[in-house]
């Protein structure tokens, strides 16, 4: 028997019956769908994650004190303006340091305001950062030693603020001082959109207006030292010298904990991409459990088949029809109903990752909708290697019917 009359045989049974032949389908349609929507939207986000960790720059270092928490203090402050420029003078001249010390504060611009963390700064964050200005400039070294209450507004500061409208030279009031506005930063985008948030004023204004709290035994305290080495070759030697500089400022013995922290943009975005994997892994392994209920399903309906047809079997049997061609047959149904569940939840799953990536959107956090070829690859492969496992033993059974029998079965 030809493999295409195996293949038009089967669609004619499952034609038969519509609505079972459907509801086979179902299982495997449905695990198919999340399977896709999982590795889809799993995609989608890395891709975010690797755009957002560019604009930070691969060979960024960040030093924290060691209770810190990403984005600022949680504990006792142990880094100082010092420390920065500790690192500044012994490291090789061609690193860019830039410390950061942060408060909260109510900014006011007209009749609007809000509670947004201000960043006091240096003029080296500009390019240590990558801070990238839109309109107007950056803080400048005049600004810095003068002491200038000048300030950077992110890009979502300046649009609560101002709206469309330029700010550049208009006046804000900062827990009550007026500063004028010299720029605004270019959006990082939703991945590390904390940037966007922020008010930046030089580091020499920030503590005498702003925070003269900060100002501790040691000297200024900053929440984070930026260091922005030549190449990502250099990462792992750059974060045991900053280390090593650290701990002698600090007067660290040997065997004692360091009080700060030095990791690089480059081992946290592989750490949250592992943990992303990770979590696709899970979510895939969760998906995957429709379609183990999906080959339950398909193998009931295949022993059903075989049980209503055991007299056309028979009747296959005696006019020379051989125990491989009524497997084939029976196994070409099986994998047919799981090419359709497959095919279907591919379009399904599509769907979903579109409505979600509208919703996302609407929500202020877009995405690309994507449909990864491989994805759509495993899904089908997986489906139809589900429709043939569990349509071996109905098939290996209708094989081995006895013609006889099988004639006379009512």
């Amino acid at each position: 028997m030809k493999l295409w009359d195996c293949f038009s045989t089967a669609l004619r049974a499952l034609f038969r019956n519509k609505l079972r032949s459907v509801l086979t389908m179902l299982g495997i349609l449905i695990g198919v769908a999340a399977v896709i929507s999982v590795l889809s939207l799993g995609r989608a986000q890395e891709a975010q994650v690797e755009e957002a960790f560019a604009t930070l720059g691969a060979n960024l270092i960040y030093v924290m004190p060691r209770e810190a928490g990403v984005g600022g203090m949680v504990g006792e402050a142990t880094l100082t303006v010092g420390d920065a420029e500790a690192i500044a003078r012994h490291a090789p001249p061609e690193w860019g340091v830039a410390p950061t010390a942060q408060t909260y504060a109510q900014v006011t611009a007209g009749r609007e305001r809000l509670n947004s963390l201000i960043a006091g700064v240096t003029p080296e964050a500009e390019w240590v950062d990558n801070y990238a200005v839109a309109l107007g400039g950056f803080i400048t070294e005049p600004d810095y030693r003068a002491r200038s209450r000048v300030a950077v507004l992110g890009s979502e500061v300046a649009e609560t603020l101002f709206g469309q409208m330029d700010p550049t030279g208009q006046s804000i009031r900062i827990d009550g001082r007026q500063f004028q506005i010299i720029g605004v930063l270019e959006s990082r985008g939703t991945g590390f959109g904390v940037e966007d948030l922020r008010v930046y004023v030089p580091l020499s204004t920030f503590y005498t207006t702003l925070a003269a709290s900060q100002v501790g035994s040691r000297g200024n305290t900053v929440d984070m030292i930026s260091v922005q080495v030549v190449s990502s070759d250099e990462l792992e030697s750059a974060e045991q010298e900053i280390t090593a500089i650290l701990r002698d400022v600090h007067g660290i013995r040997e065997g004692e904990n360091d009080d700060f922290r030095v990791i690089s943009v480059e081992s946290v975005a592989r750490q949250v991409t592992q943990v992303m994997g990770i979590i696709q892994l899970i979510l895939a392994g969760i998906a995957g459990i429709s379609l183990l209920v999906g080959g339950i399903g398909i193998m009931n309906i295949m022993l059903v088949s075989v049980t209503e047809r055991i007299r056309e079997i028979g009747l296959r049997k005696a006019v020379g029809a051989k125990r491989r061609d009524i497997l084939i047959q029976f196994l070409i149904e099986a994998a047919t109903v799981g090419l359709g569940g497959g095919a279907l939840g591919v379009g399904l799953g599509w769907i979903i990752v579109k409505i979600m990536s509208v919703i996302a959107t609407n929500a202020g956090f877009p995405f690309a909708a994507t449909l990864p070829g491989n994805a759509v690859a495993l899904a089908v492969s997986v489906a139809i290697f589900i429709g043939l496992i569990s349509g071996l033993y109905p098939a290996i059974r209708a094989a081995r019917l006895d013609p006889i029998e099988s004639l006379r079965h009512e």
